[in-house]
């Protein structure tokens, strides 16, 4: 008996340990980490298995291809391209500071969340290569060849020439003359509101692994991606201020700042007439939430699941939970490279 209790502390504490790891931010060396995946999924027709403790990355002139599946895939921190099924890209280089991939087949939609000049993406798709420079959200289509923006401005080389498409526009690479033209945004398959799902839950992750990295790191020298092991998925987590996505309107906070917007008291004043009060222009009464927190975001979910969107949920609820259920060892950090 005491020997099956021996043994059962010994997994308990190695488990915490491995928890503890894992509980930190992560400066990524390279683009490429395979963040999540459901379905069949394949790197260099090696089949992959969906895990919250192992994570694949993907070497230069790997190719990533889905069948019935999905995956996500980790660029710099800020950028996040996912693809829907039978798709399958290649990655050309894995540099942070020189992201290359390429559209083979299917579709992919690439997520923008910090305009870094440190960083620099590139997505080849047939004869056009689009740099992505400004925060937003963009879907590559092979057939018909076309690259939409939903949110953001792409610059893409054709040729000798530099077309630049705007929010709202997609350029057209199938025929002879590539042409850019509006499309109707609404118009969305099930690729779009997967990939939408994903923001989500990566969002609602941010409030408490950001508040981890506060309260155990301070502030950081570079944003980067945190492993959060209590919603069981990474997060990005902005070096320093919010950092907001014009499209999804989900915002992820920076250590300092997820602190002082849910998490620090209200300052107290004295009004000049011998009565002291607490006063915070950031915090409403409810809970000493921010009033500025406008995303609206419900609760995380894993790879397979589809999170209900609520108008009624906020980060700073989403904060509150996290908060409550976890203390503040929720936190960013599992993939070290």
């Amino acid at each position: 008996m005491r020997l099956v209790r021996f043994a059962t502390l010994t997994i308990a504490m190695l488990a915490l340990v491995v928890l503890t790891a894992s509980a930190q931010p992560i400066i990524s060396a390279k683009s490429g980490v395979i963040a999540g995946l459901e379905g069949k999924v394949f790197l260099d027709n090696q089949a992959l298995e969906s895990s919250v403790t192992h994570f694949p990355d993907m070497k230069e002139n790997s190719v990533l291809r889905t069948e019935d599946g999905r995956a996500e895939i980790l660029l710099p921190p800020g950028y996040v391209l996912r693809i829907g099924e039978n798709a399958s890209f290649k990655m050309l280089t894995n540099r942070l500071i020189d992201t290359r991939v390429e559209i083979v087949a299917g579709s992919g939609i690439v997520e923008v969340d910090e305009n870094s000049k440190d960083s620099n993406v590139v997505v080849a798709l047939r004869a056009g290569a689009a740099t992505l420079s400004k925060t937003g959200v963009y879907r590559f289509d092979s057939e018909p060849a076309r690259i939409k923006v939903f949110s953001g401005t792409a610059s893409v080389l054709l040729g000798e020439s530099t077309i630049l498409v705007p929010t709202g526009h997609m350029l057209s690479l199938a025929g002879g003359a590539a042409m850019v033209e509006k499309f109707d945004a609404v118009d969305t398959d099930a690729l779009d509101h997967w990939a939408r799902r994903r923001a989500e839950a990566m969002a609602v992750a941010n409030v408490s692994a950001a508040k981890y990295v506060n309260d155990n790191y301070g502030k950081l020298n570079h944003s980067s991606w945190g492993f959060n092991p209590y919603f069981g998925l990474y997060t990005y987590i902005p070096m320093s201020g919010r950092m907001c996505n014009p499209y999804y309107s989900y915002c992820y906070y920076s250590p300092g700042t997820v602190y002082s917007t849910f998490y620090a008291p209200p300052v107290s004043y004295n009004n000049g007439f011998g009565q002291g009060g607490g006063f915070n222009s950031g915090y409403s009464s409810m809970g000493g939430t921010s009033t500025g927190a406008s995303s609206t975001v419900s609760s995380a979910s894993s790879m397979g699941s589809s999170p209900s969107m609520s108008s009624a949920s906020t980060a700073s609820s989403a904060a509150a939970s996290s908060s409550a259920g976890h203390g503040s060892a929720s936190s960013g950090g599992g993939h070290g490279k």
